[in-house]
């Protein structure tokens, strides 16, 4: 038997034995409600004490009578007594049940409870002969009926997509997933509390926009019914908090939901939380201060101590965070000196000198930032403010006096990641407007990230804006950071997952559903495919040899991992199982076309003996078949996805 056929079949018993749980559930609850005796029908438990409290107080309220309410996680003996474990949002508290205290019948019912049963229970504090803390019951009443059996003790739940999709059965099942939200919220009420006692303001702003503007980000865009007009969810908060600082609210911040049309990865999630923070006659100095002090002040409020573990390192947030120039950084890590480059045609050629793709839009600052990209944030690990950094990037920012191609402006990084991100304000609005302008060819050049003129800004800084310093803190970056946890979906409740099967076949039929009802569809349904405005790249006309065509080894490869290169609109890196024994890595620019996690698990194809080629630091070791088309001016491609039945390695001939 095949070790696929024999998955297939293993899953196909735990489905079986899933149903027969839930079946055996449902007639508990069914005998249940016959006695009259519904759990759903209980509306209310007054709890005197929490797990944790008992724990801690236990000098205290030993003796005690007091009330508690939680899931029922695991049984222990079920003669006379009974050892049981309670679980409540802080923890875990043993009962102890005894049929003396209940009578039989109440004890026989209570044997009948299922794991992942919630009741409320009310008994004297005591320690066992153990010495295990616990609550002596003395009485109970089931409040919420588990038709649905929580997954293996032993197995847990430890596939990490049924994790983020099932986020509720995670916090259940995993306490230290509950740790890290609860540090979430502490550290949300941290940062709020360090800069209310600072005199800042917290300020509400719009999600919906007429403009786009405040980052250099694809925004999502929607749409207002009763207006007939198109609205984009806000990328950044920035520029209505700076209309604030022009009404004269010198200290202002918004926290809260940013949303951008991009790539997904360990770092990226569609929406996300920041803080951004604005004062008034202070500058990139000030807000250097006020970003290390917020970090280090929440940081000691949640771990309390100074260097903290993160994935394989460890981070000190106690010394002063190191500062270095953009320039500076490109001339350590990179060799080059941008301060002898002048002209946009030198950095070109010592772009192309050093393997940097450059676009027609590339000027000599972006070209300056690919460098950095490239080759320097990977080597910033322990906090570092970068400074200076070039106009053309920073449309929203003061410019050097020394240079004005620079700007006065930095990026925090840590670990090779950017947490913050902060300028001098710019207040001129002339030069804003030039800036605005700037922007805007760049759209018509096709940059969907650029900003567009934003007019009724530009209209608040000619009444005066005084200077100002400002400040974005990613708050999903920094959680991570302080809870060390290396992938943004592990610090998002609910994180963007793309639908499963079983969920787009439901889509698709309340899509038809509405069409039939004559109701606006949020997608369109599919039906037969028409061909008919497809072009065709035309077939070559020049021969290979049989002998040159045979020496290309086509292979089937099984997808383990797929995630976006960063800092590449375009790059999908793929980790593949070509039957060797040995990881394959495969690049390829189709990050317009799929998402990575909608590849893993796939079999593809690939010729796997072509030379390694680096592409953004990194090694492809082969080529990703696809197919490609033009379809009414657009491309279109789609990767050759063969059976899962075919074997890594199998060759194709």
């Amino acid at each position: 038997m095949s070790e696929e056929r024999e998955r297939n079949q293993q899953a196909e018993v735990s489905a079986q034995d899933l149903s027969e749980q839930c079946l055996i559930r449902r007639e508990k609850l069914a005998a249940l409600q016959a006695e009259g005796r519904d759990p759903f029908l209980q509306t209310r438990f007054d709890r005197t004490s929490n797990a944790t409290e008992i724990k801690e107080k236990f000098e205290e309220l030993e003796g005690s009578t007091q009330k508690i309410a939680g899931r029922l996680m695991s049984k222990r003996g079920m003669g006379k007594a009974s050892f049981c474990d309670l679980q409540d949002q802080d923890g875990r508290l043993q009962i102890y049940v005894q049929v003396d205290d209940l009578g039989e019948e109440e004890f026989e019912r209570f044997k009948k409870l299922d794991i992942g049963d919630i009741i409320g229970c009310e008994g004297v504090v005591f320690r066992t002969k153990r010495g295990e803390i616990s609550l002596h019951v003395k009485s109970y009443v089931l409040l919420s009926k588990s038709i649905r059996p929580l997954p293996d003790k032993w197995s847990g739940l430890k596939d990490m997509d049924m994790r983020y999709r099932q986020r509720y059965v995670d916090l259940i099942v995993n306490p230290e997933v509950r740790e890290t939200f609860k540090k979430r919220a502490l550290i949300y009420r941290c940062i709020r509390k360090y800069f209310d006692d600072l005199g800042y303001i917290e300020c509400e702003t719009p999600i919906l926009n007429t403009v786009q503007g405040g980052a250099t980000a694809r925004p999502f865009i929607t749409h207002h019914n009763a207006l007939g007009i198109d609205l984009y969810l806000r990328i950044a908060t920035e520029l209505h908090l700076k209309r604030c600082i022009v009404g004269g609210l010198d200290r202002v911040y918004d926290m809260g939901r940013i949303f951008r049309n991009e790539g997904m990865d360990t770092r990226h999630n569609p929406e996300f939380t920041t803080i951004e923070f604005y004062e008034a006659y202070t500058n990139i100095q000030g807000m250097m201060e006020r970003t290390e002090g917020v970090i280090k002040y929440v940081n000691q409020v949640v771990n309390g101590k100074d260097v903290i573990p993160f994935g394989d390192i460890e981070i000190d947030l106690g010394k002063p965070f190191a500062k270095i120039t953009m320039t500076e950084a490109v001339r350590k890590y990179a060799g080059v000196d941008f301060d002898q480059i002048n002209t946009r045609e030198e950095a070109v050629a010592v772009a192309k000198a050093h393997g940097i793709e450059v676009e027609p839009k590339h000027e000599r600052g972006d070209i300056l930032s690919l460098f950095f990209e490239e080759f320097c944030e990977k080597n910033l690990i322990q906090p570092t403010f970068v400074l200076e950094h070039p106009v053309e990037i920073s449309p929203l920012t003061k410019r050097c006096v020394e240079d004005p191609r620079l700007t006065q402006r930095f990026e925090l990084f840590i670990n090779g990641g950017e947490y913050a991100n902060a300028f001098s304000e710019l207040n001129d609005p002339i030069d804003q407007r030039g800036r605005f302008e700037q922007q805007m060819r760049l759209r018509e050049l096709g940059d969907l990230e650029a900003s567009e003129m934003d007019e009724d800004f530009l209209l608040a800084v000619e009444y005066g804006m005084p200077p100002t310093g400002g400040c974005g803190i990613g708050i999903d970056r920094l959680v991570m950071l302080l809870t060390n946890n290396t992938s943004i979906r592990d610090v998002l409740l609910f994180p963007t997952m793309k639908p499963l099967d079983s969920d787009r076949k439901v889509l698709k039929q309340e899509t038809a559903d509405a069409a039939s009802a004559g109701t606006a569809a949020s997608e369109p349904v599919e039906g037969p495919i028409d061909f008919s405005k497809v072009e065709i790249e035309p077939l070559f006309t020049d021969y290979v040899s049989f002998d040159d065509f045979c020496k290309c080894d086509f292979r089937a490869v099984k997808v383990l991992d797929c995630k976006a290169v960063p800092k590449s609109k375009k790059l999908l890196q793929f980790t593949l199982d070509d039957g060797t024994g040995t990881d394959r890595t495969i690049l390829s620019g189709i990050h317009a076309f799929y998402e990575p996690e909608e590849l893993v698990g796939k079999t593809l194809v690939a010729i796997t003996n072509l030379p390694p080629r680096p592409m953004m630091g990194i090694d492809s070791c082969g080529m990703l078949i696809s197919a490609a088309h033009t379809e009414e001016g657009e491309q279109k491609l789609n990767l050759i996805i063969v059976s899962d039945r075919i074997p890594a390695g199998a060759k194709l001939y």
